[in-house]
């Protein structure tokens, strides 16, 4: 039996508890689980058996996250981590080596170009980032050299819309794999996996947990691509030499990505999300649709009013008819166009430092997506260490506010933002 979203987002990975009965997924607080003899361990860290070893790895609470996000992405199987960047890491790693690159949109997160441009360079990696919107330009980007794709769906700051189905052909041309990240849309607004994405990265900090009380990260696995077909991708299709020769691809077939990820990836890198974090991301998941419905309707409306106001240059609100990524909706995210957007103030750098300082119901904090509306001077926060040309580019110009609009009466932050706008001249 196939089932709705509402209910996969109740009810995937998460069974009651044989031991006890107990219904909401326990918090598995512990470092290891005991074996049953020497031929169960033997067989565990051999990968010839699924099962727990030690909580770097894999552990039940976490397990039960995992299932319920590649249930609600459509995904084969996925891999949940300490943060969005921590995801990030993990999705590139199988894919890299030194000398090798990934062809990135410009419209992307400020931490996120900071760590292509700056941080993976100390592994020999590099990154060239393309206006994804010239697809002439993302084609000429790759070279031989070139092993991923990367944008995101619903692009922070600006909540710019991808059309991931043009950037997919062109990956898929190139025999490459298209990582997505979802996080600004979740997979109730957007399913990357669906538009030809092969794995979606979340931070799942963000919508997901909905509550800005914990950090996350996963990785979602199509299963569907080919890491065989080209040899760009040895770690997954060549042998293994810390499993005696093993061939993820080959053994592990569309599960190879995910397998990978556990059994190097948190191995190695380390980079594990703790129990009690994946505890309070399932409890939010479960009012995901809910929440994300209040938030596009609040986001609506509140960037409709924005638009008409004398203070305000423009509003780049994809859900608006003005925005010329409006006719993206429908097709990538046919449940509406988040809760995200920025909002440029003809009073330049020093309105949108006083408008920040003067709401009162908004919060001026580095988050989004949380039930609380959020609001952030990109320039001169996350988008800092950035030159102004890539501030542009990326939509956090000098003149321009990030919004994350939360679930509130949305009359209230009209009247909050209204009278913010009137303080900042």
């Amino acid at each position: 039996m196939t089932h709705g979203f509402d209910t996969l987002q109740v009810h995937a990975g998460a069974r009651p508890d044989p031991a006890t009965g107990a219904r909401q997924t326990p918090i598995y607080q512990t470092t290891a689980y005991v074996f049953r003899d020497a031929d169960h361990a033997a067989a565990l860290f051999n990968l010839q058996e699924v099962g727990y070893i030690y909580s770097r790895l894999t552990n039940p609470t976490v397990a039960a996250l995992q299932e319920r996000v590649a249930t609600l992405e459509g995904g084969a199987g996925a891999v949940c981590c300490s943060s969005g960047h921590a995801a990030q890491i993990m999705a590139l790693f199988p894919l890299m080596g030194p000398g090798l690159n990934i062809v990135a949109s410009t419209r992307a997160y400020g931490g996120t170009i900071t760590q292509f441009s700056q941080t993976i360079k100390r592994f020999g990696w590099s990154c060239k980032f393309v206006d994804f919107d010239d697809l002439g330009a993302v084609e000429a980007a790759i070279d031989d050299n070139t092993r991923a794709v990367f944008c995101e769906s619903i692009a922070n700051p600006g909540g710019y819309i991808t059309d991931l189905d043009a950037i997919a052909a062109i990956a898929d041309k190139a025999g490459l794999p298209l990582i997505v990240d979802n996080t600004s849309a979740t997979p109730y607004l957007c399913r990357p996996i669906e538009h030809g994405a092969t794995l979606v990265v979340h931070s799942l900090t963000k919508y997901m947990t909905g509550n800005g009380t914990v950090t996350g990260g996963a990785v979602i696995d199509s299963g569907t691509f080919d890491w065989s077909a080209s040899g760009k991708f040895p770690s997954l299709s060549e042998p293994e030499p810390a499993y005696h020769g093993l061939k993820f691809h080959e053994t592990f077939g569309s599960l190879a990505f995910t397998f990978h990820s556990i059994a190097i990836g948190l191995r190695d890198l380390g980079m594990t999300m703790n129990p009690q974090g994946a505890h309070y991301t399932l409890m939010g998941i479960e009012t995901l649709s809910l929440r994300m419905q209040r938030h596009v309707e609040n986001a609506q409306r509140v960037a409709a009013w924005l638009e008409n106001h004398p203070a305000v240059e423009r509003v780049t609100y994809a859900g608006l008819p003005s925005s010329p990524y409006n006719d993206r909706v429908a097709k990538i995210c046919p449940n509406g166009a988040g809760g995200l957007f920025t909002v440029a103030l003809k009073g330049g750098y020093e309105s949108c430092t006083k408008f920040v300082d003067a709401l009162q119901i908004f919060s001026h904090v580095a988050n989004l997506g949380d039930a609380r509306s959020l609001v952030i001077h990109s320039a001169s926060t996350t988008h800092r260490q950035l030159s102004e040309e890539q501030q542009i580019a990326a939509g956090a110009a000098p003149n321009v506010v990030r919004i994350s609009i939360g679930i509130e009466d949305p009359e209230d932050l009209i009247a909050d933002l209204d009278q913010a706008l009137a303080q900042a001249g």
